[in-house]
């Protein structure tokens, strides 16, 4: 007769030796990205929060004393407040912008392109085949002031003929809405592809309208790719400066540019303790709106 040997795993548990290979699988999978976040964010980011601490009298010539003068922080925000809202407003501006023109491509795309859909991704991302400066030049002479755009709109009854476009506040959300809408685009196109199309056809079976049946079925679903793509877009347009750089003026300089204008005049604390309170009040606003709006897919 056999005798059954007793054992303490459950049934359907893997070996202890299966278990332990797959423990060592996901760490072997995360240590390149940990070692790339430690090298070229973790660093930088230290680096970054130290020198904001530095003493300002200091100077390139003379070096600079890790002094730990947290007034830095105060002077920079009281010096560049006009900025800092300036970047949130139109990165705010150009995101709802992205949304009233991207949500209805992306549905267009996901539920009415048939065999265009492909052609139309293409035309989404074609920009992309160029750089982010060139593009922004070319926005430099679509809005010049004697281009055929302006000429145009000074035509008509409505504008006067002192009309201007380019180094306006105007210029300068165009380009951002231009530069980051596939950002916007190609998440929300992502989770609208997502949804199954037969709980659209079960809300017009409930006598839904479609635009009910968009607001209870699609909307909600669409949520993921929603948050994303607005988080991509107005992440990097708050800190951006390059357009402003290229179609703004003096008038419409963002915090980014003054950044860059501190770190190239050699003030190194004002400079670091500017991009850490920008990056400290967007990651305060974005945890804002993900715990408001986010969905369990992000969070």
């Amino acid at each position: 007769m056999a005798h059954v040997v007793p054992t303490d795993a459950p049934e359907g548990a893997p070996p202890p030796d299966q278990g332990r290979r797959r423990g060592l699988a996901g760490y072997a999978l995360l240590t390149p990205g940990s070692l790339w976040l430690a090298l070229f964010f973790v660093v930088p980011t230290v680096s970054l929060v130290a020198t904001s601490l530095y003493d300002p009298t200091g100077s390139l010539e003379l070096g600079y004393k890790m002094t730990g003068y947290v007034q830095n922080y105060p002077d920079a925000i009281s010096a560049y407040w006009p900025q800092i809202q300036r970047s949130l407003t139109y990165a705010l501006i150009a995101t709802v912008a992205c949304i009233v023109l991207g949500y209805p491509l992306a549905y267009a795309i996901a539920f009415k392109a048939g065999r265009f859909k492909t052609v139309l991704l293409v035309a989404v991302i074609a920009p992309f085949f160029t750089s982010f400066l060139v593009r922004t030049l070319a926005w430099q002479y679509l809005l010049g002031d004697n281009e055929f755009v302006v000429t145009f709109l000074r035509w008509l009854p409505f504008t006067g003929a002192d009309l201007q476009l380019i180094n306006t506040p105007f210029a300068v959300v165009a380009g951002l809405t231009y530069n980051f809408l596939p950002f916007f685009v190609l998440p929300l196109y992502a989770s609208l592809e997502k949804i199954d199309h037969r709980l659209l056809e079960a809300a017009g079976d409930l006598y839904a309208s479609p635009f009910r049946g968009f607001l209870k079925v699609t909307l909600p679903l669409s949520m993921p790719g929603l948050v994303a793509g607005t988080l991509l877009t107005f992440i990097p347009a708050a800190g951006d400066y390059i357009n402003d750089e290229l179609l703004g003026s003096p008038k419409t300089r963002m915090v980014g540019n003054e950044i860059q204008g501190l770190f190239y005049a050699g003030d190194y604390p004002t400079a670091s303790a500017l991009s850490v309170a920008m990056m400290v009040t967007i990651v305060v606003l974005v945890a804002i709106y993900v715990w408001r709006a986010g969905t369990d897919e992000l969070v």
